[in-house]
């Protein structure tokens, strides 16, 4: 009975002894370890025990300082993993900084962080050090000075300026610099024809105006790579111009035939006042001839002579409008 209960509890010990190595084992990463050795890096047991206790992934850090050893780049742990602990991508610094030291370009880790923390592509950069890359711009129109819109489109080629990636405009500052120069350059020709004819004007005088200051980029050369004709924009603005002095006046015409009819409508107000004044002159006549009549100014005969004169008159009238109106339609025949 004794002598199972021994097994029992060494049973019990081996169990616990494979549960305990299981949790030291992966807390510390000792085939990490024994990897650094095996590439020539010495570190301590306790440096990656370390790094568990203040959250570091040792994978992250160890992995890129093995990378740089082997490249022969003097980093320490410390360095990695500060730059870890600040948030920056390890592996693609210490990438970037094997790509420098193969091209020889001059870069320290110290500025291959600060690249890096400040969210640009340092491994991107360094490439573009050694291949430049080209940036091609959208067509660009521009109006020269015999009012004809010229497009054009460049090829920027650009290589990355390392020592002003902190601080230093991108790709977008360039292309629109690029684009500037490139309408002010068409705007100050006094022909269309001479863009056409000689377009690495534009091209040249872009260039000289020294475009890639306070940028991440060092302009290598401008090409234009397409010119086209766009729009007569002056003969637009001399067509709209017309057509704006043409409505002008119009509206003035408008304005003068309203003044003109409104002129003509007091008129006939007048008209029809006079008409109402005489209306009420001739209504004085029959009483002032009964005045007349009545103190003996007149006499009888008189008013009988004054009323055949009248009916003579009207009679006379309507002859000669009779005589106009078979005239008239005579002369319609």
């Amino acid at each position: 009975m004794l002598v199972g209960g021994f097994e029992i509890f060494w049973i019990i010990v081996v169990v616990l002894a494979i549960i305990l190595l299981g949790v030291l084992l992966t807390f510390v990463p000792v085939m990490l370890w024994i990897s650094a050795l095996a590439a020539g890096v010495r570190i301590s047991i306790f440096t990656l025990v370390g790094m568990r206790l203040r959250r570091v992934i040792p994978s992250r850090v160890v992995n890129p300082l093995i990378k740089a050893h082997k490249a022969g780049l003097n980093v320490t742990i410390n360095q990695l993993e500060s730059h870890y602990l600040a948030g920056g991508n390890v592996d693609r610094v210490v990438n970037a900084l094997i790509a420098a030291h193969r091209a020889n370009i001059e870069l320290s880790f110290e500025r291959c962080a600060a690249i890096d923390l400040a969210g640009r592509d340092v491994l991107e950069a360094v490439q573009m050090s050694v291949n430049p890359k080209v940036i091609e711009t959208p067509f660009i129109a521009g109006v020269a000075m015999d009012g004809i819109e010229v497009k054009a489109k460049a090829r920027i080629t650009v290589r990355a300026n390392i020592e002003r990636l902190v601080g230093g405009a991108g790709e977008e500052t360039v292309v629109a610099r690029v684009g500037e120069g490139i309408v002010s350059t068409i705007g100050s020709s006094d022909n269309h024809k001479k863009v056409l004819e000689n377009p690495d004007m534009i091209s040249q005088t872009v260039l000289a105006k020294g475009l890639d200051a306070g940028t991440a980029f060092e302009i290598l050369s401008i090409d234009i790579a397409d010119v086209d004709i766009g729009k007569n924009i002056g003969a637009e603005l001399q067509t709209e111009q017309a057509e704006a002095d043409k409505k002008i006046a119009q509206a003035k015409a408008e304005e003068r035939r309203a003044m003109a009819v409104a002129q003509e409508q007091e008129m006939k107000a007048k008209v029809q006042e006079m008409r109402a004044k005489v209306v009420e002159a001739e209504a004085e006549v029959p009483m002032a001839m009964s005045d007349a009549l009545r103190s003996g100014n007149i006499g009888v005969m008189d008013y009988m002579n004054l009323q055949n004169i009248t009916a003579d008159t009207e009679m006379r009238g309507s002859i000669g409008k009779l005589t106009d109106d078979q005239k008239n339609k005579d002369d319609n025949e």
